[in-house]
Parts: C-alpha cells; sequence; structure tokens
C-alpha cells in the first residue's frame, strides 16, 4: 500500500510539473503589448523610429502605384506591423540602397529595413535581426543569348549588380579568377536605383544583372518579353534588420513583435500579399557580430 501511494504521489507531482509548465508557456507567447512600451522598452517611449529603405526593389520597397507618396513593399509592410505591435511610429526615409547602411552606422536613421544580406563584414558595423532565407539569381535578355548558365560563364561578359552589394563584390573576385584563369575578364557595372537595371539587360547596355531571386523574379514578371530567369546561386543567404550598434532596446523589440506576428499568422500574410514563399521566414535571431 505504501509502495502505491508513493507512486500514486510521484505521478501526481509529474502531472503538476507538466500542467504548470504548459501554463507557463502559453502566458509566455509572444504577443503585441504596444500599450507597454515604456515598461517594456523604455528607450524607446515617445520616439519615432526613422526606418531607411530606398523604395525601388521591388517586392521588397516600392512606390505605391495608386499613391505614389507611400512606400509599399514585404519589408515596409513588414516594418509597419512591427512597430505597431511594438507600440511606436516609424517613418520611412527614402535614398539610395548604398548609402542606407553607413546612415545607420554614423547614426542618422535607427534602421535599414530594405532587403539587407547578413555578412560578417556588414556586422561589424551595425547589428541584425534576421527574419527571412533567401537565394540569389542572375537575370538574362529573353532568349538568353549569351548562353549563361553559372557563374563560369561570366567571363568576357558584362554583368551589373547594385553598388555596395554582396553582388557587386562576388563580381570583382569572379573577375580575378577569370584573369587568373587566362580568360577575358568581366566588365563590371554598378547601379544606385535597382528599377534602372533591368531595361540595361533589354537594351543590351549589360548582359546579365545579379540580384536577390524575389527581386529578380518580380522584375522577370513585370517584364516577360524582355528578361528571363539564368540561373540560381548563393543559396543559403539570409536577409535581416540593419540596427545602430548599442541599440539593445529596439533590437529585442524588433525581436519579439516578429516573433508575436509570426506566432499570429500576420507574418505570413504579409509575405502571401507578396507573393513570397511564407516558408523563407526564419524565428527572429539577433545577430552582433
Amino acid at each position: 500500500m505504501i509502495a502505491r501511494l508513493a507512486a500514486w504521489n510521484v505521478a501526481c507531482c509529474l502531472l503538476f510539473v507538466l500542467l504548470t509548465g504548459w501554463t507557463a508557456q502559453a502566458a509566455e507567447a509572444p504577443s503585441c503589448q504596444p500599450d507597454k512600451v515604456a515598461a517594456r522598452y523604455p528607450t524607446l517611449a515617445g520616439k519615432t523610429i526613422h526606418i531607411g529603405q530606398d523604395g525601388v526593389s521591388m517586392p521588397f520597397s516600392y512606390h505605391d502605384p495608386d499613391n505614389p507618396d507611400r512606400i509599399i513593399g514585404l519589408d515596409a509592410d513588414y516594418a509597419r506591423a512591427v512597430f505597431a505591435c511594438i507600440g511606436v511610429p516609424v517613418v520611412f526615409d527614402i535614398g539610395a540602397w548604398s548609402g542606407l547602411l553607413p546612415a545607420v552606422a554614423a547614426g542618422r536613421i535607427d534602421a535599414m529595413w530594405d532587403d539587407l544580406y547578413y555578412t560578417a563584414e556588414r556586422a561589424q558595423r551595425v547589428d541584425y535581426v534576421m527574419y527571412m532565407a533567401a537565394s540569389d539569381t542572375a537575370v538574362v535578355h529573353k532568349g538568353n543569348p549569351r548562353n549563361i548558365h553559372a557563374l563560369d560563364d561570366l567571363c568576357g561578359l558584362r554583368a551589373l549588380a547594385g553598388l555596395g552589394t554582396v553582388e557587386a563584390l562576388l563580381l570583382n573576385d569572379l573577375a580575378q579568377k577569370c584573369t587568373e584563369r587566362g580568360k577575358p575578364t568581366i566588365e563590371i557595372g554598378t547601379y544606385q536605383d535597382r528599377s534602372m537595371a533591368w531595361p540595361m539587360i533589354e537594351t543590351d547596355r549589360t548582359d546579365v544583372v545579379l540580384s536577390s531571386s524575389a527581386m529578380g523574379a518580380a522584375a522577370i514578371a513585370a517584364r516577360p518579353a524582355g528578361l528571363q530567369p539564368g540561373f540560381d546561386f548563393l543559396p543559403d543567404l539570409k536577409v535581416g534588420v540593419g540596427v545602430a550598434k548599442g541599440r539593445t532596446d529596439l533590437l529585442q523589440a524588433i525581436a519579439d513583435s516578429m516573433a508575436a506576428l509570426q506566432a499570429n499568422g500576420e507574418a505570413k500574410q504579409i509575405f502571401a500579399r507578396y507573393k513570397m514563399d511564407p516558408q523563407l521566414i526564419v524565428p527572429p535571431d539577433i545577430l552582433t557580430k
């Protein structure tokens, strides 16, 4: 009898632990609490957060065709939803993409939220909140007249990438490798306004544009008679929000709010709105180096 009572007590204790543990986890499920910003993130209370975007990076950030004064896109809508969840107003500061990260590092804006890939070099200048997986693609002229199917095919051709981007650095490395192998180098061009890259292919001023897969797909969908995908590369990229160093409250607030929007399904709705696969969403992760 004593043994049975002891076993019963142990079972009851285990059940209590499991139930209370489940209750605690349920109570701690991420949620939006905009009325508690002063208590949760005191340095953000009463502030307006300035987000840097370029306004020409469809589907991430671009001018609404029905209201050109308004910026829309996956990153723009996600930023609005995140800061509404935090309880802090946000404004978009529009500028050239290549100047946004330096503006964050110098403290002129609070964050860059515009299809910003993580690199260790960039993480020396800004902190990150990661939120999406990504890859890159090469966009070529319809019919692929230069027969471009891989990065090794770029030797002797004209290639275009955004100023200050991962793709521009990659092209420099590839051009050097072409020379080392005794092949013609790559004629590299850069652009600041992403919307100007696609006409360069159509008018035969470049042979290929290297871009994020999402932006490449959006450009091809808008210009199906002139553009087509060439090949994908850099399959393990991660995209994040770049935040000025030392802004601990801001980093944590963005990560907490992203977790809440992922939990309540709003993040998936935003991705679907811009025809982005919700499976690209990753749990928010703060990286400071």
